[in-house]
């Protein structure tokens, strides 16, 4: 009799690990991956799809791999929640209110997080939209790391990264606010890039471009990206990064211009891997570059797409694109993998 219900059980047990199997293959993908050059294929396989993980947002954004815990956070914007994702558990809600914690029917346009980032001691750090800060979510509460420059309050912090010496750098368009460029609450005059120092000193380090957003550094630290999500401008810079924090020789990295007949969208967010190729949004989707800026090839999501990052390995590139997480297998790995 335990021999005879030790099979059953087994085979029971089979009977589920197919049925998980089966509901993996059947899994809708979108898009379609377009290789421009040959480069393409040592980054991405020739036979990825884009794979829908989720759906039904308002518009995502800003994911980041919690390693420790074998998932992905991202932000939901306009409705101020962070998600969380795994191939485990699937979709569930990690955090309510996420960027605007005042009365309820305040915080802007998009009162949410954008960008998450962890620390090196593994704290989840938020750029806050309607609380228009940096904060740190420590023990279940926010801990606010910087709030304003030289005495005025931020736009909205938009994106964010950490520097080996754990300086942070970050982005600050108005997205966040309700008029966005032409809002009556700005108090700073300029959209910057910043860096938050590990003394806690803010320094401006960028004030002329009009709509920076995602940002990235090179594997060397000596490279600072940032996404310009201007319609007229749209490009992603590069900076030349000196130890001590500062950037000079700021010049155009790539133009996404004329590709915006591929699809919606512009530079918004961006990551790097090891190797130093950039995976930059913009038009279509993910566009794939080069560490000298040459055009590898787009994963065209088809919608406007906000930000994507690596996760699980390295070697998955998890995407927010405006409804839709989705994710694509990559032969290369993130840069801290």
């Amino acid at each position: 009799m335990r021999e005879r219900r030790s099979t059953r059980v087994a085979f029971g047990a089979m009977l589920l690990l197919l049925a998980g199997a089966a509901f993996q293959a059947e899994r809708r993908t979108v898009g379609r991956i377009e290789r421009t050059d040959p480069g393409l294929d040592r980054l991405i396989p020739p036979d990825a799809v884009i794979e829908v993980l989720a759906e039904g947002f308002r518009w995502s954004e800003g994911p980041v791999w919690d390693g420790a815990r074998g998932r992905l956070l991202f932000s939901d914007v306009p409705n101020n929640v962070v998600h969380a994702w795994s191939e485990k558990e699937g979709l569930s809600s990690f955090l309510k209110p996420s960027g605007y914690t005042g009365p309820e029917g305040g915080g802007g346009r998009e009162p949410g997080a954008n960008g998450l980032a962890f620390d090196a001691r593994g704290r989840l750090v938020l750029c806050q939209h309607g609380d228009r800060r940096l904060s740190r979510l420590e023990d279940g509460r926010f801990v606010p790391l910087v709030e304003r420059f030289e005495g005025k309050r931020f736009n909205s912090p938009n994106d964010l990264v950490f520097g080996r010496d754990g300086s942070l750098y970050f982005t600050d368009p108005p997205y966040g606010l309700t008029k966005t460029f032409d809002d009556p609450g700005r108090e700073i005059g300029w959209n910057g890039v910043y860096r938050l120092g590990p003394d806690g000193g803010v320094s401006v380090l960028v004030k002329d471009l009009k709509a920076p957003n995602g940002i990235g550094l090179s594997p060397d630290g000596r490279t600072l990206y940032v996404g310009q999500s201007d319609g007229e401008r749209p490009f992603v810079m590069a900076y030349d990064l000196a130890p001590d924090g500062t950037v000079s020789k700021g010049r155009v990295f790539f133009d996404t211009s004329p590709l915006r007949k591929t699809g919606p969208g512009a530079p918004d967010g961006l990551k790097v891997d090891r190797h130093g190729n950039v995976f930059t949004t913009g038009p279509g989707g993910v566009l794939v570059l080069s560490p000298e800026g040459k055009h590898l090839g787009t994963i065209l999501t088809g919608v406007p797409t906000a930000n994507c990052a690596f996760g699980d390995d390295g070697g998955t590139l998890y995407i927010t694109a405006n409804d839709k997480l989705c994710r694509v297998r990559t032969t290369t790995k993130g840069l801290g993998f």
